[in-house]
């Protein structure tokens, strides 16, 4: 029986291409339980910073999740199902965005992968919607890939 090619670990720069490259990953909180709570989510990744930007509403339970405990991961497969990168760290969750063009609703649209079309009416939706950041703080990157085509 032959073996097939052993997972290789992927370097801190190889990871952060990884994330960047990406728009949508499993983001992982801890419920009340102890248990995971895992959800996809679109992302922005900002390796200077090294921070992980997630839009979702106010009243969703993943809010309170980070609340209580802020510990989270962020799952991201790569191209291929043979490659995947995980950030963990500590997550924080913004205020909410009140008035359309404030702070958060212009840190919102870092997530959005394109402008809108209308950013004026898109950043009015966000307030509407009430919309939060959270933002996960990096503190370790880790992921493997698996050369299967030699």
């Amino acid at each position: 029986m032959t073996q097939g090619p052993a997972p290789r670990a992927l370097s801190d720069a190889a990871l952060s291409d990884l994330l960047a490259k990406q728009q949508f990953g499993t983001l992982a909180t801890v419920k009340k339980s102890g248990h995971p709570h895992l959800t996809t989510m679109l992302y922005s990744w900002d390796p200077r910073a090294r921070i992980v930007r997630l839009s979702t509403t106010a009243d969703r339970v993943k809010v309170q999740h980070v609340r209580r405990n802020p510990r989270a991961a962020l799952h991201v497969q790569g191209g291929d199902v043979w490659s995947f990168a995980v950030a963990e760290g500590v997550a924080e969750v913004s205020e909410l965005t009140t008035i359309p063009g404030d702070a958060v609703g212009r840190e919102l649209l870092t997530v959005v992968p394109a402008q809108p079309e209308d950013e004026d009416a898109f950043l009015e939706q966000l307030v509407a919607e009430r919309r939060i950041v959270i933002r996960l703080r990096v503190e370790h990157l880790y992921g493997t890939a698996l050369d299967v085509n030699g």
